[in-house]
C-alpha cells in the first residue's frame, strides 16, 4: 500500500513539474531586421547585414528585393549573391544570428550621388518573422544620418553577452556598426606623429618593463608571474593603459629615436589570470624612420622575431597580432567611427584606492579623430525636448571614457538609466543625441546586443 502511495505522489510530482515547465513564458520571436534603415555608400563595395534576434537552429532562407533608383543592375553595381528578377536570395546558417550581401559599384562608373537603392525584406522562413527595420536605403554617397535606432551585435558566438566577443565601432554619421573580435590583436601602433604602443584593453592584456635593451637576454627568470595579474581585485594601474586614452600614460614609453633607450616589456595577453610562461611574450620596439620595427619573441626564446610597422595617416593606430606575428585589421579608418561598446579593462575602487578592474558594456569615444562626448541628465531637459539651441548649456569631453559605464546600472534595479543621455560631437562638427534603450533582460534586453537611438541635434559646418 506504501509503494502504491508513493508512486501516485511521485507521478503527481511529475505531473505537476511538467505542467510548470508548459507554464514557463515562451522566448520571444525571433526576429530578422536590417541593422538601420538607411545608409551612406562610399568605396566600391559596401556591406549590407540582416540581424535576427538570436541563433537559429536550422538554415533559414530570407529573401531582400532591391529597387533602383537611377541605377541599372549590372551596369553601374552588382551584388554578392546575385539577384534574380530584382531579389536576393539569402540563407542564415544554422547556429548563426545574421547574413549579410554585398552591393559592388562597378569599376569605371561615374555617379551624380543622387543614385540609390531601396532594400526591403520580403520573405522570412518560419520560425523566424519579420521585424521593424524591414526597408533600408541605400545612398550612393557619404551621407549625414538624421539618426536612426539600431542594436549593436556584440556576440560572435554561443558566449555569455557580459564577455562579448566582439568589440562594436559605430559611425553615427552613417549608421554603420562594425564588429570585430576583440582578441584579434595585442599592440596598437600610433599612426600620429608621436611614437606611441597601447596594449590591448579589450582583451585585459598587462605588461611590465625589464631594465633590459637586449631582448634575448631575457627570460621567465627576470619576473615573477603574479606581477603581472590584473582585474578581479588584482594588480595596479601601472600595468594597464590609461581608461581614458592619454597616450602619455600607456603602460610602454614612448618609442626613443635612442635605440638603446627602449626597453624589453614581457606581456600577458589576457586579464583576470597569468599565463603560463610558454605563453608570455616579451617585446621591444624601435623607430625605423616614420615608423616601428618590432622585435618579439616567446620570454624563454633565445632568438626573436621582426616585423615592421608602417604608419597610415588615415587609422589612428595599426594592429599587430603577436600570435600571428602580422598587423590586422580591428579600428575602421578614424574618420569613420564615434563610439566603441563592449568589454575591456578599467578601474574601480574597494576602499584602498583604484585597481584595474575589468568591465562589460563600456563605451568609449574615438578620442584620437577628436570626438567629445557630454552627459545630459533628464532633470534639466528631457531627450525629446532637447534642440539645438540646448547645445551652449552642455559641457563637453574629450575624454574617451567620457561615457563610460555610467549609462547602465548593473547591481539594484538592473537596466539602462533612464535618468540621462548624452550628446555626441564627432570630428566633423555633428552634433547627435544618443539615448540608450536597453541592454540586459532586466530591462527587456539582451547583454551583448545593446540597443540606442540617436537623433542629429546640429548638422557641421
Amino acid at each position: 500500500m506504501k509503494k502504491i502511495v508513493k508512486s501516485l505522489l511521485l507521478v503527481a510530482f511529475l505531473g505537476s513539474f511538467n505542467a510548470c515547465k508548459d507554464d514557463e513564458p515562451p522566448l520571444p520571436d525571433n526576429l530578422a531586421a536590417f541593422e538601420t534603415t538607411a545608409q551612406g555608400f562610399e568605396g566600391d563595395e559596401v556591406e549590407i547585414k540582416v540581424a535576427l534576434s538570436r541563433a537559429v537552429d536550422a538554415a533559414t532562407p530570407i529573401s531582400v528585393s532591391l529597387t533602383p533608383t537611377l541605377l541599372t543592375y549590372g551596369t553601374e553595381f552588382t551584388t554578392t549573391p546575385a539577384a534574380t528578377n530584382n531579389t536576393i536570395a539569402l540563407s542564415v546558417p544554422a547556429g548563426q544570428s545574421g547574413v549579410s550581401f554585398k552591393v559592388t559599384r562597378k569599376a569605371g562608373v561615374l555617379l551624380d550621388g543622387d543614385e540609390s537603392l531601396a532594400f526591403k525584406i520580403t520573405s522570412v522562413a518560419s520560425p523566424v518573422l519579420a521585424g521593424t527595420n524591414t526597408d533600408l536605403k541605400l545612398s550612393f554617397k557619404a551621407i549625414v544620418s538624421d539618426g536612426t535606432s539600431i542594436q549593436l551585435n556584440g556576440i560572435a558566438g554561443d558566449e555569455p553577452g557580459s564577455s562579448a566577443a566582439n568589440s562594436v565601432f559605430l559611425d553615427l554619421s552613417t549608421n554603420i556598426q562594425t564588429p570585430v573580435l576583440r582578441a584579434s590583436w595585442d599592440l596598437g601602433f600610433y599612426s600620429g606623429a608621436d611614437f606611441r604602443v597601447i596594449l590591448n584593453n579589450t582583451t585585459g592584456a598587462s605588461a611590465i618593463m625589464i631594465n633590459q635593451s637586449d631582448i634575448n637576454a631575457v627570460s621567465d627568470k627576470d619576473i615573477t608571474p603574479d606581477s603581472l595579474a590584473v582585474g578581479q581585485g588584482k594588480g595596479k594601474l601601472s600595468l594597464v593603459d590609461d581608461a581614458a586614452g592619454d597616450l602619455t600614460k600607456t603602460v610602454i614609453r614612448e618609442i626613443s629615436a635612442t635605440d638603446a633607450d627602449n626597453k624589453v616589456y614581457v606581456v600577458n595577453r589576457t586579464g583576470g589570470t597569468v599565463l603560463p610562461s610558454d605563453k608570455l611574450y616579451k617585446i621591444r620596439v624601435l623607430r625605423k624612420g616614420t615608423g616601428y620595427t618590432l622585435q618579439y619573441a616567446k620570454i624563454n626564446d633565445t632568438t626573436f622575431k621582426t616585423l615592421d610597422v608602417t604608419k597610415d595617416a588615415a587609422y589612428n593606430f595599426e594592429f599587430v597580432s603577436l600570435e600571428s606575428g602580422a598587423t590586422v585589421d580591428f579600428e575602421p579608418l578614424k574618420d569613420r567611427w564615434d563610439l566603441q561598446w563592449g568589454y575591456s579593462m578599467y578601474f574601480t575602487n574597494f576602499g584602498t584606492g583604484l585597481i584595474p578592474y575589468a568591465f562589460s558594456d563600456l563605451v568609449f569615444t574615438n578620442k584620437e579623430a577628436k570626438v567629445e562626448a557630454a552627459e545630459v541628465l533628464t532633470s534639466t531637459v528631457t531627450y525629446d525636448a532637447f534642440a539645438e539651441a540646448n547645445i551652449a548649456a552642455a559641457t563637453f569631453s574629450t575624454s574617451k571614457d567620457a561615457i563610460g559605464s555610467k549609462w547602465r546600472a548593473t547591481t539594484g534595479t538592473v537596466g539602462v538609466k533612464t535618468d540621462r543621455f548624452y550628446l555626441i560631437k564627432d570630428g566633423s562638427g555633428n552634433v547627435y543625441k544618443l539615448r540608450f534603450i536597453s541592454f540586459h533582460p532586466d530591462d527587456s534586453g539582451v547583454r551583448g546586443k545593446p540597443k540606442l537611438e540617436y537623433k542629429l541635434v546640429k548638422k557641421g559646418a
